[in-house]
């Protein structure tokens, strides 16, 4: 059974991965790739070969295992729901230097002004369950960090662009990461 529970955090992790890839190219559009956006991707290939390591190294519990792919799931409906509502905003890839063109408030936008982060946190999240092994924790931290600084830093391009007024009142209706709990 732990075979078979290895092969499907293995197999799940790696498509999802595969889809958040495929979005670089597919769905956010810059001019170049940030030095940014590099050492995401850098980060995100040592953080699923260390993980993958972690699963097929030791046993986890089946709950870990099955509870981690549940997660994993979650954060792919997520990001799909944040890729359905941008579809036509083409926005920019994490770090790029230009300012933003538009707002996205539909979908998952309707509740947080990051939902492609909150998918790779909830993602990553999953998959360090699914890994079960206290060495996850300081990828887990470090995915968290660049995630933060590459939504702060895209918060404060919109701050600096004509969308600012309503990009304000859009962050008082909107959660971070996480959604608003209601006043």
């Amino acid at each position: 059974m732990h075979t078979m529970l290895d092969i499907t955090v293995t197999v799940v992790s790696l498509v999802i991965v595969g889809q958040f890839t495929w979005a670089l190219r597919a769905h956010f559009s810059s001019k170049k790739v940030p030095a940014g956006t590099v050492l995401i991707s850098v980060t995100v290939v040592t953080t699923t070969l260390i993980y993958l390591l972690l699963v097929w190294w030791e046993t986890q519990p089946w709950i870990a295992s099955v509870s981690g792919v549940i997660i994993q799931l979650g954060a792919a409906w997520l990001f799909w729901s944040a890729i359905s509502a941008s579809r036509e905003a083409r926005l920019r890839l994490a770090f790029d230097e230009e300012n933003p063109d538009s707002i996205v408030s539909t979908g998952p936008y309707r509740y947080v002004r990051h939902p492609f982060y909150t998918s790779y946190l909830i993602f990553w999240i999953g998959f360090a369950v699914a890994a079960w092994h206290m060495w996850v924790f300081p990828f887990l931290f470090v995915l968290t960090v660049i995630y933060v600084v590459a939504a702060l830093g895209e918060q404060k391009k919109f701050a600096n662009s004509g969308l600012a007024e309503a990009y304000a009142d859009y962050c008082r209706r909107t959660g971070f990461f996480w959604p608003r709990p209601p006043s």
